[in-house]
């Protein structure tokens, strides 16, 4: 069974659009839950004016009637409502007089690589669609899929690890629980100590006009064993959770599980070994692999890791070269945040559900969301899992 997700839309432009493909019949959405996603991923300290502008709701065009998927694509749109005070700049049709191009490219951006690329004189064509706004139309998509993924039991959260030089405790013992109340954490860390500290890094640099960078956990309860395969490249499932992942704007690392760590101790150290009772059946008493072994699910909860480098728009730009003089310059400077950490997870939460729907859709198929549960339930009886 085929899922698929596509985006479109500019920074600017008149609105964002996502289609989403493979669902089954008779998935119920919720409108309220949906928008309450997009409004976590405008939440955190250090964001910038933007987000005092647009307040993001999803707007369902196609594939859903009276509250349940049809089968069909869905379509939904995510309106710019900025949009009115870049009509000149961002028109989809030929205006009268001229509008200067952008030609400060920033570094650490796909400004300049892009124009390149594209053969345009102007980085505006580059900068809008390359700018972290597209994740709005990701979101809404992951909201979708967040929906199926409740539906058959499985709940996905994230929280902030690190943010500039400020690190949280490594826990290891998470449950769904403790995520409680964490979008109501300025910046989305479950250690109100380290919070206060992240929050305090980022009013201090802010002063200094500089952007911070950090890593946050997206963490799955509930996935049955045995999504993903080992048998190709392509199906096993840790490629696929880092490249969503990795897709993510200014996203430069990505781990599964206690990876890094691992990587310096002995191999008795680094496993999780097995156990079996009557009561629990087989289970771990670590979870060093993160919920994955030979790129498949092992019934652990998964736990997805990743790094966030600084936003490369600086409020005091960094040196660059002006592309129509090829003389020094500074780099174009637009409205900025701080940090898009907070943010950033929310996203990462959404690219994981996506990820994690298109397995359950290829190996449990299912014209109607009772065809899937069916399908679920005969496999879970196979394996014994419980």
């Amino acid at each position: 069974m085929s899922f698929r997700f596509t985006t479109a839309g500019e920074s600017h432009g008149p609105g964002l659009v996502t289609i989403v493909e493979g669902l089954p019949a008779g998935l119920e959405l919720d409108r309220e839950t949906l928008d309450r996603d997009m409004a976590r991923r405008q939440l955190g300290h250090g964001r910038g004016g933007r987000m005092k502008i647009e307040t993001d709701t999803v707007e369902i065009r196609t594939g859903v009637r009276h509250g349940f998927t049809m089968g069909g694509p869905v379509a939904a749109l995510v309106a710019n409502r900025d949009y009115k005070n870049w009509d000149e700049r961002m028109n989809p049709w030929p205006i009268e007089g001229e509008i200067p191009p952008v030609t400060m490219p920033r570094p650490g951006h796909a400004d300049l690589v892009g124009m390149w690329k594209y053969k345009h004189d102007d980085l505006r064509p580059i900068l809008e669609r390359a700018s972290a706004r597209e994740t709005a139309a990701r979101v809404a998509a992951g909201a979708i899929a967040r929906a199926f993924l409740t539906a058959v039991g499985v709940t996905v959260r994230s929280h902030v690890t690190q943010i500039g030089s400020v690190v949280a405790p490594d826990r290891d013992d998470l449950e769904i629980e403790d995520f409680e109340g964490v979008d109501d954490d300025p910046v989305r860390c479950l250690d109100p100590d380290v919070s206060a500290a992240m929050v305090e890094e980022i009013n201090v640099l802010r002063k200094k006009n500089e952007s911070l960078g950090g890593t946050f956990e997206v963490k799955v309860f509930g996935l049955v064993p045995g999504l993903g395969s080992h048998i190709s490249w392509e199906d096993r499932l840790d490629g696929r959770l880092a490249q969503a992942i990795c897709s993510i704007q200014s996203i430069k690392g990505v781990s599964i599980g206690q990876a890094w760590d691992v990587a310096g101790r002995p191999g008795s150290a680094a496993h999780d070994e097995i156990f079996y009772s009557e009561e629990r059946g087989y289970y771990r008493e670590t979870n060093h692999a993160g919920g994955l072994e030979g790129g498949m699910t092992n019934g652990n909860p998964l736990s997805v890791r990743a790094a966030i480098k600084p936003i490369s728009t600086m409020t005091k730009p960094l040196r660059s070269v002006d592309t129509a003089t090829k003389e020094p310059a500074q780099a174009h400077k637009e409205r900025t945040d701080s940090t898009v950490v907070p943010a950033a997870a929310v996203v990462g939460e959404a690219m994981i559900c996506l990820a994690m729907v298109k397995t359950y859709r290829e190996k449990f198929g299912g014209d109607h969301m009772d065809d899937v549960l069916a399908s679920i339930d005969a496999y879970k009886e196979r394996i014994g899992w419980r």
